[in-house]
């Protein structure tokens, strides 16, 4: 029942593109060392410092949105999403996480993966890694961990929005600036993550040479991302249906806006355009509820429409009202028949991630 979508390589299960590259090898001509101190002051020059300006948001619609950039991004940094994406009960999902409370989209990654952090080298248990950087870090518990778990690291993460906890591991520093803009970082990286920034990249291309140009000899780039388009095998998921249209007027917002859904599959063949080898994309299925039978699968579905469910209102709400002009009532009366559909269990549906 369960297909594997083979690109380069594949494992076994369900469908979402998590792409990593590798840069090819060259001759290091500079040999120089950086101090350390001086390196972190000057990290980032063309990034703004924390200050007011930047910790800054603005309320809209009833939500919250970052100050940096203003409009740039179009989901919310409020609570709401937080929880979401950082401070849920820890009991909602793993009991066996005591150092913080958990991010529900982040552990449904890393159970899909098998409990990994990505599936790049740099994430195997035994690795040594130099320099790494997550982008859109978002609350910060990919950095968190992987700092945790690789604590000779020097861990980065960067977002538009100051939404990071306070109190980090040693070796986690986040910093606020827009990924769009030229990278400035005086020493490369070892590794390059990135997670669900569809939507959120102006241009897919010049992201891709950023990071390969930050990137040491050898180093990798992971991306893990979504094709929002809901997928069903077996004919059930009606074109129809709200959560059709829902997503499709998703689409055309961000459109408009500038930061298009991009068809993730196809970024494997533009990381191999800009010079990145060793091109691998993994593919997987989250059913978008629990219908599916089996434990494991009913149980991704379960929290696919948690985390979905709490989304809906926060990827849409800044589209629909500054772009396809929709009030909020509107908004907020389309999302009732839209949570029906998801939650509704005669569509075997699933999104590919």
């Amino acid at each position: 029942m369960w297909e594997t979508y083979q690109v380069i390589a594949a494992d076994n299960g369900v469908w979402t593109p998590l792409h990593w590259s590798h840069k090819r090898c060259k001759t290091d001509a500079e040999g120089q060392q950086i101090d350390e101190r001086s390196e972190i002051e000057s990290i980032a020059s063309s990034s703004m410092s924390i200050s007011q300006s930047i910790l800054g948001y603005r309320i809209e619609n009833g939500r919250t949105y970052h100050r940096y950039k203003d409009g740039k991004y179009v989901l919310p940094n409020d609570e709401i999403e937080s929880d979401r994406l950082g401070l849920l009960d820890g009991s909602l999902l793993f009991c066996n996480r005591l150092t913080y409370e958990l991010d529900m989209q982040h552990e449904i990654f890393t159970y899909t993966i098998g409990d990994k952090l990505g599936r790049a080298p740099p994430c195997d248990e035994d690795a040594k890694v130099g320099r790494v950087l997550d982008v859109g870090t978002g609350t910060g518990i990919w950095a968190i961990d992987f700092g945790e778990l690789h604590p000779e690291a020097e861990v980065y993460g960067v977002d538009l929005s100051p939404n990071q906890p306070e109190y980090v591991p040693e070796n986690v520093r986040f910093e606020i600036d827009d990924v769009d803009e030229d990278w400035t970082y005086s020493k490369p990286f070892d590794y390059i993550h990135s997670r669900f920034m569809t939507g959120a990249i102006n241009n897919w291309r010049k992201f891709f040479e950023s990071a390969y140009d930050h990137l040491n000899p050898g180093g990798w780039f992971e991306v893990q991302d979504a094709d929002i388009n809901p997928q069903s095998d077996d004919d059930t998921f009606p074109k129809d249906c709200a959560l059709a249209e829902y997503v499709q007027l998703l689409q055309s917002g961000a459109e408009a806006a500038g930061c298009s859904y991009v068809d993730i599959p196809a970024l494997a063949g533009l990381m191999t355009e800009v010079g990145f080898v060793d091109v691998s994309i993994q593919m997987y299925k989250w059913p978008i509820n629990g219908w599916p039978k089996e434990d494991r699968y009913k149980k991704l579905g379960l929290w696919t429409q948690e985390n979905f469910s709490s989304a809906l209102q926060g990827l849409c709400m800044a589209l629909f009202t500054r772009v396809l002009g929709w009030s909020r009532a509107r908004v907020e009366g389309f999302l009732i028949n839209v949570r029906h559909d998801v939650r509704n269990r005669d569509f075997h549906a699933y999104f590919r991630m």
